[in-house]
């Protein structure tokens, strides 16, 4: 390697033409104000920021009040535009419950309404049905409930009147029992309180929840 040999007498000349061309400190770069990002409270230098840091919490506090409140307002408004999304329309709400008048449902006669796209027995149940089934020996019952329990009023029977076998609809005041329900599509047959007494129907027919409004009137759903 050949080396390059600088006289003596020129190197303080080389050095200084070396150190030129070589950034020695960072003098030429301007320094960074930030005085455009300070407070205005604080940017006196001639006054303690002591003096104003109650104005600065207070509007801190202030400001992070504000943006929660509308935070909060937003959440809300977001919240309830998807519960008013996924809540039931207006037509389903209107066949949540029905009001069913009883005076048009004569003694031994049973009126069928729609409710939740089901049919609704409503059995006005004379005397000598309410005895009768008042008397069935719970024993002998496949899903054993007493009558008492299946009515609310002796005389008033509700029911949905949809088999517990394979969903067919029964026939009322038809079949083995006295003032019972019997369905044809598989033979099984409940008794004047809904229950089952023969047939392939695991269970008693379903009571829907319902309230009586006056002595008149049921309120389903």
């Amino acid at each position: 390697m050949t080396r390059l040999a600088i006289p003596s007498t020129k190197l303080p000349f080389a050095l200084s033409f070396l150190y030129s061309r070589i950034r020695a400190a960072h003098t030429d770069i301007p320094r960074i104000s930030f005085q455009e990002y300070r407070r205005k409270t604080v940017q006196d230098p001639n006054v303690s920021s002591a003096r104003t840091i109650d104005e600065r919490r207070t509007t801190s506090s202030v400001s992070s009040f504000v943006a929660s409140v509308a935070a909060l307002y937003g959440i809300k408004s977001h919240v309830l535009h998807y519960v008013s999304f996924m809540s039931p329309s207006r037509d389903i709400l209107a066949d949540a419950q029905i009001e069913i008048n009883l005076q048009n449902t004569k003694v031994g006669a049973v009126s069928i309404v729609k409710w939740r796209e089901k049919p609704i027995f409503v059995y006005h149940r004379p005397q000598s049905i309410i005895d009768q089934e008042k008397l069935v020996n719970l024993s002998i019952l496949r899903d054993p409930a007493r009558d008492d329990e299946r009515t609310k009023r002796p005389e008033w029977l509700v029911v949905i009147g949809i088999c517990t076998h394979l969903g067919c609809i029964p026939i009322p005041n038809a079949g083995i029992i006295p003032g019972g329900f019997y369905c044809p599509c598989h033979g099984s047959h409940f008794d004047g309180a809904g229950r089952v007494r023969q047939g392939p129907a695991p269970t008693n027919l379903e009571i829907p929840p319902y309230k009586f409004l006056q002595n008149d009137s049921i309120l389903v759903g």
